[in-house]
């Protein structure tokens, strides 16, 4: 586990915004420098940054994360078994034996980015134990 201080905020590659924090921690990278792995194994965020140090041992995306997975499938694959039953006149059991697995590999699939979005959320935001960091923003010269 790397206990040194974080690296300081202007030496660092912060992204513009939280869109960008976002997409940083859906591709499973460091949200504050992009530069190292968010997580060790499937869902489990490193302690810290490898080459930044931001503490990640902090997070709090708990289950989340799952809810916005459910929220997500849950919708997309709603009127697939509305169009499945009501149109092709599919049987609920054909229907069932086709969403589930489906509805599984896209969850699982899903949760990942999501965790990783999360955690960036939380991180640009400040929120939980989290410190909101941002660059300072330079004054125009002459009046």
């Amino acid at each position: 586990m790397n206990l040194s201080a974080p690296l300081p905020t202007h030496s660092i590659n912060l992204p513009d915004g939280v869109f960008g924090a976002f997409l940083r921690g859906g591709r499973g990278k460091c949200p504050r420098c992009d530069a190292a792995p968010l997580f060790r194994q499937w869902l489990k965020p490193v302690d810290t940054c490898a080459h930044c140090g931001q503490d990640w041992s902090v997070q709090q995306a708990d289950d989340f994360p799952a809810y916005i997975g459910i929220f997500v499938v849950g919708h997309l694959l709603a009127p697939v078994v509305i169009a499945m039953i009501g149109t092709f006149g599919m049987s609920a059991w054909l229907t069932l034996a086709i969403i589930l697995p489906v509805a599984i590999i896209m969850l699982i699939a899903m949760l990942g980015p999501v965790k990783g979005g999360v955690i960036a959320f939380l991180w640009w935001h400040g929120i939980g134990a989290f410190v909101k960091e941002r660059h300072a923003i330079e004054a125009p010269d002459g009046p």
